[in-house]
């Protein structure tokens, strides 16, 4: 049977992340949302609490604490709570570190993890996305072609977090027999070109980057023959907590501004219209966390979670379109307005349709 109470390691966990949320990060995200930047005192604070590293085996630095897509779902949904951007941000070494630690050969393991082991933040990222019209996970356009012990990289990404200054990019591609691997890249390597930082309505702190290769020529060690199928199913599981975390800050929000603005002597609360909006609000989020939990213990029993992972992912990525405009409406006016932060998770929230692979569980 499904059971929809997290542990009490994982209750510890969500809480000490919700707490961190609320105090170092949703007071950082309007001034990062303006700058376009996330603090590196934060980013540093964040990775001295282990959210990353903890699942690197002890034999290479790290705690040795079991990936679990519930736990990652949890933590995902606490930290875009407090902002999208930088809960992306903070998460990004997963990216690489996750497919590393979960298909990747004892030398691969060896090569990659002892680094990330150290006290200060590593960035690294993955590449899946492609600007194209029609973008199909099954079907990339990004090709690596085998000869003579290496592998050609050729191709364009789109909406890579932290591209331009990750240590290490974990690019997608198709080989010739139509299979889907993921190759470790190096920063700096040849034939590897940041196009440019990307300007999007939403996700304004987070730097994603355009990135192009053109002939780069990889070894064949650094090519990851993982369950691909597998690891797009927990980027979705990622996805949809995450919306529900965004979801769930402007619902709280707009429900404790109707509490306190006054209309004609009543809070607009009291309203049927906005008590209506703000009921079917918190059911829509309840029934997308239902389904993103759902989709997480199947991945942790180690079964095929294709069908939950992609209903909770779109069901989530509807949600929160429609929960962070309603947020806005509550507010009326004064939703518009960059003073009130709704307006930013409206932007943010936007943005859930079109960010396949950006987190990991």
């Amino acid at each position: 049977m499904v059971s929809f109470q997290p542990s009490e390691e994982q209750q510890l966990i969500r809480d000490t992340v919700a707490s961190f949320a609320a105090e170092q990060i949703r007071p950082a995200a309007h001034e990062a949302d303006e700058t376009g930047a996330v603090p590196s005192a934060l980013v540093q604070q964040a990775w001295e609490l282990g959210l990353v590293q903890s699942t690197i085996p002890e034999a290479f630095g790290g705690a040795g604490e079991a990936i679990s897509a519930v736990s990652g779902g949890l933590v995902a949904e606490e930290l875009a709570w407090g902002d999208l951007s930088i809960a992306m941000h903070l998460l990004a070494p997963r990216l690489l570190l996750y497919p590393v630690i979960l298909f990747g050969t004892p030398e691969q393991q060896q090569q990659i993890l002892p680094a990330f082991g150290s006290p200060d933040f590593r960035a690294a990222t993955a590449a899946v996305m492609e600007p194209r019209f029609g973008f199909d996970l099954a079907e990339l356009g990004t090709t690596a072609r085998r000869k003579n012990g290496t592998y050609t990289i050729t191709g364009n990404k789109c909406f890579v977090p932290l591209g331009g200054s990750a240590e290490q990019i974990l690019a997608y591609a198709r080989d010739e027999d139509g299979r889907v691997g993921a190759y470790l890249i190096n920063k700096g390597a040849a034939g590897v070109a940041r196009v440019e930082r990307e300007q999007n309505m939403g996700l304004k702190a987070l730097e994603t980057d355009e990135i192009d290769f053109s002939d780069c020529a990889v070894p064949a060690a650094a090519r990851i023959a993982g369950d691909f199928p597998a690891l797009m199913n927990r980027s979705r599981v990622a996805l949809a907590a995450m919306a529900v975390g965004v979801a769930r800050a402007a619902f709280e929000y707009a429900r404790d501004y109707a509490k306190d603005r006054k209309a004609f002597g009543v809070a607009i609360a009291q309203k049927q219209a906005i008590a209506f909006m703000l009921a079917e609000m918190a059911t829509e989020i309840d029934a997308a966390r239902l389904l993103t939990w759902e989709a997480a213990w199947v991945i942790d029993r180690g079964q095929d979670a294709t069908r939950e992972a992609v209903l909770a992912q779109r069901y989530a990525a509807n949600m929160v379109m429609k929960v962070t405009d309603n947020a806005v409406q509550v507010l009326g006016g004064h939703g518009y307005i960059r003073e009130h932060p709704v307006e930013l998770w409206a932007r943010n929230g936007r943005g859930f349709a079109t960010f396949e692979g950006m987190a990991i569980v």
